[in-house]
């Protein structure tokens, strides 16, 4: 699949299309919004990486423009002191975003995220973080040398979201439009939901090496657990 990538930042750039060819992704390359717009109506990428602040044409032009003609994924790459200019490019119909800086890593696993929300064939890839592994194939969590533990499907994208964002804090809000989509439910159904999650994936044992942390009045993180 064709990834198109959109960063003036030649290294960051470079790094990003690096890691998605070792994925497995056929990368494009555009450094300015102009020529970005030229690469995705000459090439048709599958998927695009954007970032917020180009020249001659900035991310947000991009985004629209894009989706005028076409409903191809969109994750934006942005600064963290630029959240108005993400909510604006959500609301322009990007599909994810991502803060700088961030692991390439991490990328991949988001891009591969997006695609399968939309109903593309992504590249197959399990998400793994301190010794868990979270298999899209299978919808299973999975320890070293312990069987499968099998999840419900939002069970399985609550996971997913929290893996492909560990270590953060993500609003009720955030969580809610990612696992149910926009106003799909509440922050008791959340509260359910995550307490089915950490019965499955939580046993009462010292070997655990993640939980999800509860923040009072924000939300819910995945985080490694203290050894």
């Amino acid at each position: 699949m064709k990834a198109l990538v959109v960063d003036d930042d030649l290294v960051l750039a470079d790094v990003v299309s690096f890691t998605l060819r070792r994925a497995g992704f056929d990368v494009l390359l555009a450094h300015d919004g102009v020529t970005a717009l030229e690469r995705f109506y000459a090439e048709s990428p599958g998927i695009v990486i954007l970032d917020l602040q180009l020249p001659s044409k900035d991310g947000l032009e991009v985004c629209r423009e894009i989706r005028t003609k076409s409903d191809t994924p969109i994750v934006m790459l942005s600064v963290r002191d630029s959240d108005d200019d993400v909510v604006k490019g959500l609301a322009l119909g990007a599909d994810d975003y991502i803060t700088k800086p961030f692991s390439p890593a991490q990328l991949v696993a988001r891009a591969q995220a997006v695609l399968r929300r939309a109903g593309k064939n992504p590249l197959p890839g399990k998400l793994t973080f301190v010794g868990i592994t979270l298999n899209p194939d299978r919808h299973t969590f999975e320890r070293p040398d312990e069987p499968p533990i099998q999840l419900t499907q939002l069970e399985f994208k609550l996971m997913e979201t929290l893996m492909l964002n560990h270590e953060q804090v993500l609003s009720v809000n955030t969580l809610i439009d990612r696992v149910w989509g926009p106003n799909g439910a509440d922050r008791a159904m959340l509260k359910q939901l995550v307490y089915r999650l950490r019965r499955k994936i939580e046993p009462e044992d010292t070997d655990n090496t993640v939980y999800i942390e509860a923040v009072p009045g924000i939300g819910y993180a995945l985080m490694r657990r203290n050894q």
